[in-house]
């Protein structure tokens, strides 16, 4: 599957939906984690964005989202 910035938004977490991450061209459904619990993560993240960037302020790295199936590809 291949999603626009804009289709990803929609799989923010919420009511049911799925919660679904970009890096680096890559969408990881990161749905079964604890710590993204209804499309929040931290309180800083939202699911259905990319984070290529702000994975890079994280204080663990990319391998921590190597754990979650990719479901897709991030469109230009």
């Amino acid at each position: 599957m291949k999603l626009s910035l804009a289709e990803l938004a929609k799989f923010d977490g919420r009511e049911g939906r799925p919660a679904y991450v970009a890096f680096r061209g890559k969408i990881h459904d990161v749905s079964g984690s604890f710590v993204w619990r209804n499309g929040r993560h931290q309180a800083m993240h939202e699911a259905g964005a990319d984070l290529t960037e702000a994975l890079a302020q994280a204080p663990h790295g990319e391998d921590l989202l190597q754990r979650f199936p990719i479901v897709g590809t991030l469109a230009e």
